[in-house]
């Protein structure tokens, strides 16, 4: 135990050398973790989002993550807390004690809270406002990213750079960290999204990367992609995506995507980072209509993510 808490810390202190690093000059462009800090490996926070519970209560998500062998979970939307009765994770004007209610809830199941949804995305009109609420609640629930992305049709970049602007001292004085991820539009890939990170240049804004979204909404492999953004990623929404035998998102290892290229980029970088499972479906197959068939592909995401990251970090330092 006592070398796992040695090594979370180092790589808290080595986080915080990079990002004093960025504030001293100016921005992400100089930020490359993997120049300064390649010899320490990545502490990636394999965590399971609630999302794919959504059919279910929230406690039976935390549970069936506790059970499924995870000590990190991200908080997804909303949840089916009684029969057609959708409820928010979190309301918009949720109070911080509400928050911060939810994130002991996580924690009294062993589970650490690492990642949110915004559920506003950046240009909308009261975008600015609502993520302000959202990165008080996640100040407030010990939760340290807020994830935000935008519409699918894009046209308001501009927006965007303004906004986060803004939002990035914001989130840096509540100890949050704001990361935006593709969905489609000018913002589909991580090229395009590191680019409106590095304008932005502010270190409480960086990047997610969610590789299914990338491949699913403009049909581009993310592996070229990945390398050209690299070190503005602080977090993954983890999903794979197939063409055949149907078009669709699914969970990791059951895809098209090759996540031992995909996490090699960034698997030294000396940073927490967390690798939110967001879709672990099967292809093709129902999804399951008991939690327990959530939990049991859950459990498969978690032990294949285990396998790569193992694979990963152990090959390129033996390469070195």
């Amino acid at each position: 135990m006592s070398l796992r808490v040695s090594f979370n810390r180092r790589g808290f202190l080595k986080s915080l050398a990079v990002t004093a690093g960025i504030a001293a000059r100016g921005g992400p462009v100089a930020s490359s973790p993997h120049e300064a800090e390649r010899k320490y490996p990545t502490n990636f926070q394999i965590a399971c989002m609630t999302l794919p519970y959504s059919q279910f209560p929230l406690q039976r998500a935390l549970e069936g993550i506790g059970r499924s062998g995870f000590t990190y979970v991200a908080l997804g939307t909303r949840h089916l807390e009684a029969p057609g009765r959708q409820v928010p994770v979190l309301e918009l004007d949720a109070k911080p004690a509400e928050a911060r209610r939810v994130g002991d809830r996580c924690r009294d199941l062993g589970l650490t809270p690492v990642l949110m949804f915004s559920t506003v995305y950046v240009e909308a009109p009261n975008g600015l406002d609502a993520h302000k609420k959202k990165i008080e609640q996640a100040a407030a629930a010990g939760i340290p990213q807020v994830l935000t992305f935008g519409h699918t049709e894009g046209g308001k970049r501009d927006v965007w750079v303004k906004n986060l602007k803004e939002l990035g001292p914001f989130a840096r004085s509540a100890g949050v960290t704001v990361v935006i991820k593709q969905h489609g539009g000018e913002t589909g890939t991580g090229e395009a999204c590191a680019k409106i990170v590095r304008e932005v240049a502010d270190p409480g804004v960086w990047m997610n990367y969610d590789a299914g979204n990338v491949m699913d909404y403009l049909d581009v492999d993310p592996i070229p992609d990945i390398r050209k953004c690299s070190a503005e990623i602080r977090s993954f929404c983890i999903k794979d995506h197939r063409n055949f035998p149907k078009d669709e998102d699914c969970g990791p290892g059951f895809g098209e995507i090759d996540h031992y290229r995909l996490l090699a980029p960034v698997a030294f970088t000396g940073l927490n980072m967390p690798l939110a499972c967001e879709n672990i479906s099967a292809p093709v197959a129902p999804r399951p209509s008991k939690p327990e068939g959530v939990d049991a592909l859950a459990r498969r995401a978690r032990e294949f993510l285990e396998t790569v990251i193992q694979g990963v970090q152990t090959h390129i330092k033996k390469e070195e």
